[in-house]
């Protein structure tokens, strides 16, 4: 991904599918497709230390935008789905604690 974080936005986006993603060098690879309010997008994510395909979909989650695209493994990711390490290391999704509507900005 190409852009600097100070050029980035960062938006809640709603997980409308998501798969597993064996095909992907890293373990534990998810494929999201997200709805930003204006755009739907998708993200390649490191989430299968801790959310299961079933997990994901419906969820609120962060999204860095404006970084550019990467393909992985044949798959376009547009976003980075925003997550924090938890007591192993492992990703652990950032989001809203209630419903909001997709595409708020983070401020």
């Amino acid at each position: 991904m190409t852009g600097s974080l100070f050029d980035t936005d960062f938006k809640v986006g709603t997980v409308e599918k998501a798969e597993d993603f064996s095909e992907a060098e890293k373990p534990e690879m998810a494929k999201l497709w997200i709805d930003l309010g204006d755009e739907k997008v998708q993200s390649a994510a490191q989430t299968g230390y801790n959310y299961g395909p079933e997990d994901l979909e419906g969820r609120q989650v962060i999204c860095a935008t404006n970084l550019g695209n990467v393909r992985i493994a044949g798959f376009k990711s547009e976003v980075l789905t925003v997550g924090v390490p938890d007591s192993d290391g492992n990703p652990v999704l950032v989001g809203p604690d209630s419903k909001v509507p997709e595409g708020g900005n983070l401020y």
